[in-house]
């Protein structure tokens, strides 16, 4: 089953700290919610120089992004 991270609310660096967290613990992959473009950013940026593929979809105010080897 996949983690879910909800970084709403959290300002940078948090929500990546939270996801670089959630992906040592599920190296599968993770999904993280964020509510801020540059959370979106800072993250796909994580997340690709770790060799993960990242999805990110719009969803109201908030965006999902779907963490994936």
């Amino acid at each position: 089953m996949c983690k879910i991270v909800d970084a709403r609310g959290r300002s940078c660096p948090e929500p990546v700290i939270m996801t670089k967290k959630a992906l040592e613990s599920n190296s599968e992959g993770v999904n993280v919610i964020v509510d801020t473009n540059v959370a979106v950013e800072n993250i796909t940026r994580f997340a690709k120089s770790k060799g993960y593929d990242v999805e990110v979809k719009e969803n109201n105010d908030d965006f999902e992004l779907n963490i994936r080897r």
